[in-house]
């Protein structure tokens, strides 16, 4: 089965995230995940995003479209600041608990990020933030140097591509490494509900939210230009059929992929 990366642009919408100088961290985080995750896709990953543009999204229902898509890790995409300006820079990983496969993502992503130029803040244990607590797959939080400090956003600006595919080619080295421990299974394929695809991700949002609010277990996958609004990930057909069932009796128009 093909290794699922939720890729999580932090904030978003109404939430700007820092704020310096007019630049806003909810844009740089967008920019960056995308560029990301489209290197994974590149190299074979299938990624699911909580957000593609600029829509707002709560923590906890970020963790959950993650845990909807059944994704192998989650990694979301931040910029540090600090009360003073200028103080501090440099780049550093947050998890759960610094362990497992957090911790060899977060120190593979830290050794790229130091070749890129960022100083190497290490790995921080952060047991209180929802999308590591409350997601039920390995998950890092990037801070991705400090948005209120003028060179590290000159480096992140000037050497963008190469911090890019230093970030993408961290998270490719380290879960090689943990994907190659797992035993192959043939049972492992999920069965998902397409409910919609949308060439205008606003479009998608507007189902994908929808969706939530009637507790259905929802996300958003970008494939071939198009953003797919799907409904689980489950290893049983007749799990799947039976949403299906649920989604059709709610008037919904739908089909099983995988």
């Amino acid at each position: 089965m093909a290794y699922t990366i939720a890729i999580d642009p932090g904030h978003g919408g109404r939430d700007p995230g820092a704020v310096f100088e007019g630049r806003q961290e909810k844009d740089d985080n967008l920019e960056l995940a995308l560029a990301v995750g489209q290197i994974l896709e590149d190299n074979g990953i299938d990624v699911v995003y909580t957000r593609m543009d600029d829509v707002y999204n709560t923590p906890f229902e970020k963790a959950t479209m993650a845990n909807n898509s059944g994704a192998d890790l989650f990694v979301s995409f931040h910029r540090n600041a600090m009360p003073t300006p200028g103080s501090a820079s440099g780049a550093e990983v947050l998890v759960y608990e610094d362990a497992g496969v957090p911790a060899e993502v977060a120190r593979g992503v830290l050794a790229e990020l130091a070749e890129a130029g960022f100083t190497d803040r290490g790995v921080i244990e952060r047991k209180n933030l929802v999308v590591l607590r409350r997601t039920q797959m390995p998950a890092v939080l990037l801070e991705v140097g400090f948005i209120d400090n003028p060179q590290d956003n000159q480096l992140l600006d000037s050497a963008f591509d190469e911090i890019a595919q230093g970030i993408a080619q961290g998270i490719l080295d380290s879960i090689h490494v943990e994907a190659a421990a797992r035993p192959e299974n043939p049972q492992e394929t999920l069965y998902r509900v397409q409910v919609g695809a949308f060439r205008e991700s606003a479009n998608a949002y507007d189902l994908l939210n929808q969706l939530l609010a009637e507790e259905f277990p929802a996300f958003i996958i970008y494939e071939d230009h198009l953003y797919r609004v799907q409904v689980g990930a489950f290893a049983r057909l007749e799990n799947a059929i039976r949403m299906e069932y649920t989604l059709r009796q709610e008037g919904y128009n739908t089909y099983i992929t995988t």
